[in-house]
């Protein structure tokens, strides 16, 4: 007699791509969806007020550099924060203008490199016992890697 993994009833494909279809969903209603709305809350907040154009402003020299307008920085200093939250500020902001599919492309790599730090900082350095004193090295190296792939999706974009 075979042991079957906890959690699957049977061995077909079709019962474990349901159960893995469910499990999917799950994550994205109870975990990814609440950062998204939350972000793009936020983002509609700091536009309402004012604050989106300031920001913009104060940035545009620095997001120059990559192509993108000031506003952007909000992509990116969300996404350190969470992935989803970035994409969901990135989305606020192609939503109304602010950003174009081009600046989308640049921003891509970004956000999936150094976002989430943030939550990930507790989460995996702590839990895997990495010495602190190294953890802002490990934050800079993504934030490094990030900076790269903006400039080099700003050449191929």
């Amino acid at each position: 007699m075979q042991n079957k993994p906890q959690g699957v009833l049977s061995q077909n494909p079709f019962d474990i791509f349901v159960i893995g279809a469910r499990k999917g969903f799950h994550i994205a209603i109870h975990n990814l969806m609440p950062n998204v709305v939350m972000a793009y809350v936020i983002a509609e907040m700091l536009n309402l007020l004012g604050v989106m154009s300031w920001v913009g402003k104060i940035f545009a020299p620095v997001m120059g550099v990559f192509g993108l307008p000031g506003e952007a920085i909000t992509v990116l200093l969300t996404a350190w924060l969470s992935s989803s939250a970035g994409t969901g500020v990135a989305v606020s902001l192609l939503a109304r203008g602010a950003l174009t599919g081009t600046d989308i492309t640049i921003l891509t790599p970004a956000i999936f490199l150094m976002g989430a730090q943030l939550q990930y900082m507790g989460r995996l350095l702590g839990v895997s016992d990495v010495p602190k004193k190294y953890w802002p090295l490990l934050m800079l190296t993504s934030i490094l890697n990030a900076i790269i792939a903006m400039l080099v999706m700003r050449f191929i974009a």
